[in-house]
């Protein structure tokens, strides 16, 4: 994922319009909120205008329009009208302030679900190039700004834009000479505010490629503080940490300052323009006789009032430019996981109707495959063999051979560069893939659990999956004993990655979790590397009862599994040296041969 830059206009508005795309469903919101901006900016000048009519008509005594009557009923009648007003105004600004930051939320929710939706499709060839943290805050923050689009950024700007409007028309229409000896110091104010905005903008920028570094590292050094306290790395890590939290908060105290200029500058301007109306008025007063010097009066009220409620949203309106900008900036961001094309593509429809799905027998061919993680830097090379339902095939090789890459094809987590993989005679990419997956099972060596309780990853939150069929399949391995020993049983809480249990029960648990989903196809990458002996002979007591019926592809370097295998497929750097049986490889004496008699050496070694 790139660093954050500024926006260009063409790509910004482009942005803009995708992100409005997801307000759509929400136009009565939407329309509902200008229509209150626009309301809003059109009754501003209403309370200087009053403030205005009641001083006038008090010093010419006049009386029109009363409803009331007696000394002083025109001040109450003007005062409680006022007081409506500011009630109606109150009203519809909570309104307009709770739809514009409700329409964000639900483009938010909206936009979080389509996110996340896309991640869970990718290849697993993104998450092996990219830091988990960076899609978590992709995922968050970043989507978190652009709720600031709607809540603080556009339509308040559209608003306050109207309101400025609006007052500076009133202003105008009163007195113009006025206006313009109030507007004299505005200059300053436009030229402050274009440094205010481009201060904050990059600083913002800054701030969130720190925060980026911050989530990445702090979620990835988490995760592995085992690691990092087992080769006593703390204080190399923290050191690590500080830096990349020094830049984040240099990045906001940069921002800081610019809010720090940026607010005493409108607050000089705001004097300056008072200051400039006070001695117009001065000026102005002292040359005319009591009734124009009180109407003066009542026109210096209204326009201390206009400027007031004009300097309220140029206070903030470069600030919302910046949130906008960010928001804009998210968006963007968010964006390029959205139009991320290295996905899963739904290319198949059998098993799609599940009224229709087939019987998936369990025949597993690789018809001349070649595959890379990255460019034509193949790690399978033209890899081709067949086993038959119910067969048991074991894959052996040296580490970094490809054993792993091969099963990682067979349910298509990684696109398949040339060649073809078939199950049943039928071409994976046929299969509906939900479909496929639900025909394999897997159990990996990097045992995940998550956090929750023990039949929550038994089931994946399956709601199909009963509580009963799970101490059902935990009892074939052997495990209902020891889950019912635990705290609460079944609902006992595993904590993340399954942090309160050892990696041989974590294994344990996930066999059974693969059991659960009755697969066709059972698929085991060094399932009994981690466990102890004990352990070790209640999976294979299970992997003898279960892979009956059922194809397994098996990867171990124990020999007691690699015996047992109707086939062995010997790998070595991505390309295919042997495939038959034990006996049958054996007495080639090739490179299988010399395999199983180094690790045989290497047991009987152990054993002694």
């Amino acid at each position: 994922m790139s660093m954050d830059k500024a926006v260009p206009g063409e790509s910004r508005w482009t942005t803009l319009k995708r992100i409005f795309r997801f307000a759509a469903p929400y136009k009565k919101k939407f329309y509902w909120s200008v229509f209150l901006a626009i309301f809003l900016a059109a009754i501003a000048p209403v309370r200087p205008l009053l403030i205005q009519i009641s001083i006038n008509s008090g010093l010419n005594g006049s009386t029109a329009g009363r409803f009331l009557t007696g000394p002083g009923s025109f001040l109450i009648e003007i005062t409680l009208f006022q007081i409506i007003l500011l009630g109606i105004e109150t009203a519809c600004r909570f309104v307009f302030t709770f739809s514009t930051a409700s329409l964000g939320q639900s483009v938010v929710r909206d936009l979080r679900v389509t996110t996340y939706k896309k991640i869970s499709s990718y290849n697993l060839t993104q998450f092996d190039r990219t830091p988990i943290g960076t899609l978590t805050t992709r995922t968050i923050n970043d989507i978190e700004s652009v709720n600031d689009i709607f809540s603080d950024g556009l339509i308040p700007i559209i608003a306050d834009l109207l309101s400025i409007v609006s007052i500076l028309t009133y202003m105008f229409l009163v007195d113009w000479k006025l206006t313009l000896i109030c507007l004299a110091p505005f200059p300053i104010m436009i030229i402050a505010t274009y440094f205010f905005k481009e201060s904050v903008n990059q600083s913002y920028i800054k701030v969130r490629n720190a925060v980026a570094a911050l989530n990445a590292f702090v979620q990835e050094h988490i995760t592995g503080m085992a690691l990092v306290q087992a080769f006593a790395a703390e204080k190399k890590e923290q050191a690590h940490f500080e830096a990349i939290n020094k830049e984040h908060r240099n990045a906001n105290i940069k921002a800081i300052f610019a809010y720090s200029v940026f607010f005493p500058i409108v607050e000089l301007v705001s004097a300056l323009s008072i200051g400039l109306l006070v001695w117009w008025a001065a000026k102005s007063g002292g040359q005319a006789d009591a009734v124009v010097a009180a109407k003066t009066g009542a026109v210096i009220t209204a326009f201390i009032l206009c400027l007031n409620l004009l300097f309220r949203p140029l206070r903030v309106i470069a600030d919302k430019f910046n949130v906008l900008q960010m928001g804009m900036i998210a968006g963007e961001r968010v964006f390029k996981v959205l139009d991320n094309t290295d996905v899963t593509v739904q290319t198949g429809t059998i098993g799609a109707n599940e009224n229709n799905q087939p019987l998936i027998n369990g025949a597993v061919e690789f018809d001349k495959v070649w595959f890379a993680y990255v460019n034509n830097q193949y790690v399978l090379k033209d890899i081709s063999f067949k086993i038959l339902p119910g067969q048991t095939l074991a894959i052996v090789g040296h580490t970094g051979s490809g054993k792993t890459s091969i099963i990682s094809l067979i349910n298509r987590l990684y696109k398949i560069n040339k060649g073809r993989v078939l199950i049943d005679n039928t071409f994976i990419e046929d299969f509906d893939i939900d479909f496929l997956r639900s025909k394999i099972g897997v159990v990996l060596q990097d045992v995940f659990l998550f956090s929750g309780s023990v039949l929550d990853n038994l089931t994946l939150r399956n709601p199909d999956i009963s509580l009963e069929q799970a101490q059902q399949a935990a009892k074939l391995i052997g495990m209902h004993d020891f889950i019912m020993r635990l705290p609460g049983g079944y609902h006992y809480n595993v904590m993340e990655r399954g942090a309160t249990l050892s990696m041989g029960q974590r294994q344990l648990l996930s066999f059974v979790r693969a059991l659960l989903y009755n697969p066709s196809i059972l698929i085991l990458d060094e399932a009994t590397s981690s466990i102890d002996t004990e352990s070790e002979q209640l999976i294979q007591h299970a992997i003898d009862t279960l892979i009956s019926g059922r194809t397994a592809i098996v990867i171990a370097h124990r020999l007691s599994t690699i015996r047992k295998a109707d086939k062995i497929l010997v790998l070595d750097n991505g390309e295919v040296k042997e495939f038959g049986s034990h006996a049958e490889l054996m007495q080639q004496k090739g490179f299988y041969y010399q395999l199983y008699q180094m690790q045989f050496a290497e047991e009987n070694q152990i054993t002694v």
